[in-house]
């Protein structure tokens, strides 16, 4: 699958080359690009170049669908912590209505919390999954509480005190509750996580559970357990609590549909049919439903505007299975989306060179198509933290068929871009001036590439083995599967084949991204874990995985080596041909993998290059980079849209940028909040 995170090199250094041409017809953007900082986070607001040239249908097609993508917000707290709503409704009643010091220590300590608690929906670092640490006391938030109108607090979720015992303990009580995600070896994964996807159940009666419910005879699988939390009740029966109209999460679905019943009123087809199969799925729940939703979405490549909205993803679950809601609206960027049509037109011949098995390749590469967009609203897990590139759909046999779609998000890592300017890191980290050269030259187009190649490519490319389901590698499932993704990119933008096509003037920009990959996966990206933590979430465990297995691979010709100079570290790639030779054994194996379905080599290779990290090296990378004063995550507020009337008949949509995060958070859970505090 499925995703592609902004974690490149290029994220943070400065970029020079980026054309402005598309943003604002060439006029730079005088507005602050960065909105808010606070802790490791800096808020980014992106621009929508082209939306106000869109005929009026796409306009409005785009604002209900955006307006959907609000409605699921409250979903996505309550998926990631079951106390998540009554927290976050507890500490903005406290923001609003507090009356005491607000240049207090206490206060600042609090007001930092809850931007982060906005920021990750939820309790826990949307990365690293660990629960945050207030920085105020536990007395002085009680007192606070006590201090404002009763009537603000969630009292939907019980009385103040019974408030107070469940989302106290939760808060301030470092062992409860510590991990959103828990996917340590050894452990029972369902109960050390704190996300809100099973309830009173096991691993093992997880797994079994599902095993028992499956149809492993179906050549078209469904997405067992993809819409729903897993219970056991008080008598003992484990149950699906299954998220839909009359279902969990009712009320926020409700508001859901409703907009895409807006949105199918003005969309023609072949949208119209596909947001209606959407709406279907939603009142019934039916993952066959799903499936066919996404068979027509899927099909469908030449609808401008488009979108993605509902249960996507599965990284937030330790077994791999549920999914979190997310939404996304977007419209092709023409010109950009050039260079994913050259792409896409040669998918066949990238399927039949790759270094995988023969076994293992598509023998008919079906339905691949790719376009660069750019995106209108975010919503649920893709808000404000977001991918830059994504590749659905996820159900292998979907892709097998009818093929995936892929978009790379292109005002997105503009935004990235321009917040970074000019803060010193490439001059920090990278050692060699060549390679600062190259990054300066064709750090983008590196970084654009690699994205287009891993989502419209990688994610679709390779075959399961007979008799191979495509879940058997479980908790280690989406580490691998965006290795693969990665290794492909990776292994083609250093092919002549590349410059033959006219995508990049020379290999210099394989280079440029070959550099600052091993750079990240070794070193930088550790800049993004706390000290003493290892690494947990599946792309940085990607990143370093490849990283480290390059590094152990080449010793013998020093492919990769480590540098000291003036009492710092640097990592300096020496061979690039070598490199790239590397990338490919690993994707053969990588894909031996997952077409086997083989676990335990699986397993070793992720464990053992992607997950220990050395706390020397760790030391260092923390306070050479604290020393810049870059904050590591970075995120997004959305833009507002506004319908224009005129004698009662909308006549346009307006656009209207944010620069207030607090402002829009605050906004969204008033007036887009449709959950009770317990569900």
């Amino acid at each position: 699958m499925k995703r592609f995170f902004i974690l490149s090199v290029m994220t943070i250094m400065a970029v020079t080359s980026v054309s402005t041409a598309s943003y604002g017809k060439g006029k730079e953007d005088k507005h602050p690009w960065v909105v808010d900082r606070f802790d490791d986070i800096k808020v980014i607001r992106y621009t929508v170049p082209g939306f106000e040239e869109l005929p009026l249908q796409e306009k409005l097609l785009a604002y209900y669908l955006s307006q959907a993508a609000k409605c699921g917000r409250d979903i996505l707290f309550d998926q990631n912590f079951k106390y998540n709503l009554p927290i976050r409704r507890t500490l903005e009643a406290v923001y609003v209505n507090y009356k005491g010091d607000k240049k207090s220590d206490e206060w600042r300590a609090f007001e930092k919390y809850l931007k982060k608690v906005w920021f990750a929906n939820g309790i826990h670092h949307h990365y690293s999954n660990d629960k945050f640490t207030p920085e105020f006391t536990q007395a002085w938030f009680e007192a606070a509480m006590d201090s404002v109108p009763v009537s603000s607090l969630p009292l939907d979720f019980g009385t103040v005190e019974e408030l107070k015992a469940a989302i106290l303990p939760a808060m301030f009580d470092p062992e409860l509750y510590a991990s959103r995600l828990d996917q340590r070896a050894g452990i029972d994964m369902v109960a050390a996580s704190a996300g809100n996807y099973y309830d009173g159940v096991t691993q093992a009666e997880a797994e079994q559970f599902y095993n028992d419910m499956a149809d492993h005879s179906d050549p078209h699988p469904i997405s067992y357990g993809l819409n729903s939390q897993l219970t056991k009740g008080e008598d003992g029966i484990i149950r699906e609590r299954v998220w839909r109209v009359g279902g969990m999460y009712s009320s926020a679905i409700e508001q859901i549909t409703g907009w895409l019943e807006l949105a199918e009123s003005v969309a023609e087809e072949p949208q119209k049919s596909i947001i209606s199969s959407l709406i279907e799925y939603y009142r019934t729940g039916d993952l066959r439903r799903f499936d066919e939703y996404n068979i027509a979405w899927v099909r469908d490549t030449v609808s401008n505007i488009d979108f993605v909205n509902g249960f996507i993803e599965d990284y937030g679950d330790p077994m791999g299975r549920k999914a979190s809601w997310e939404a996304n609206v977007n419209f092709r960027d023409e010109e950009a989306c050039k260079r994913t049509q050259i792409i896409s037109e040669n998918a066949q011949w990238f399927e039949d060179n790759s270094p995988v098995d023969p076994a293992f390749k598509k023998k008919q590469v079906k339905g691949v198509s790719a376009k660069v967009i750019t995106v209108a609203m975010l919503g649920g897990d893709c808000y404000p933290s977001t991918p830059i590139g994504i590749n659905l759909p996820n159900a292998d046999w979907i892709r097998k068929e009818y093929g995936s779609k892929s978009v790379t998000i292109d005002n997105i890592t503009y935004a990235y871009k321009k917040a970074a300017e000019g803060n010193g890191f490439t001059e920090e980290f990278v050692l060699r001036a060549e390679d600062r050269e190259r990054l300066e030259r064709y750090g983008k187009l590196g970084d654009d590439l690699h994205t287009d190649l891993h989502e419209c490519l990688g994610h679709g490319s390779g075959q399961l083995a007979p008799g191979t389901k495509g879940n058997e590698l479980k908790s280690y499932s989406s580490t691998l599967e965006e290795t693969r993704a990665d290794l492909f990119g990776l292994y083609y933008l250093g092919d002549p084949k590349m410059v033959e096509l006219g995508l990049i003037p020379s290999l210099d920009v394989a280079k440029a991204q070959y550099a600052s990959y091993i750079m990240n996966g070794m070193m930088t990206q550790l800049s993004r874990i706390e000290k003493g933590k290892n690494v947990e979430e599946a792309h940085m465990r990607n990143r370093k995985m490849i990283a480290e297995w390059c590094y152990e691979k080449g010793l013998a010709d020093n492919v990769i080596e480590w540098v000291k100079k003036d009492g710092k570290t640097y990592i300096v790639v020496n061979d690039f041909d070598k490199l790239r030779e590397l990338f490919g054994q690993m994707l053969r194996e990588v894909q031996r993998i997952k077409s086997e379905g083989d676990y335990e080599a699986g397993k070793e290779l992720v464990e053992r290059y992607g997950v220990t990290v050395d706390p020397v090296l760790h030391n260092e990378v923390l306070e050479r980079y604290g020393a810049l004063n870059i904050e590591p995550y970075g995120g997004f507020i959305n833009p507002d849209y506004r319908l224009v009337k005129r004698k009662g008949k909308v006549v346009d949509v307006e656009i209207v940028y944010n620069y207030d995060y607090a402002g829009q958070m605050l906004e969204y859970s008033r007036e887009w909040s449709f959950l009770p505090s317990k569900n």
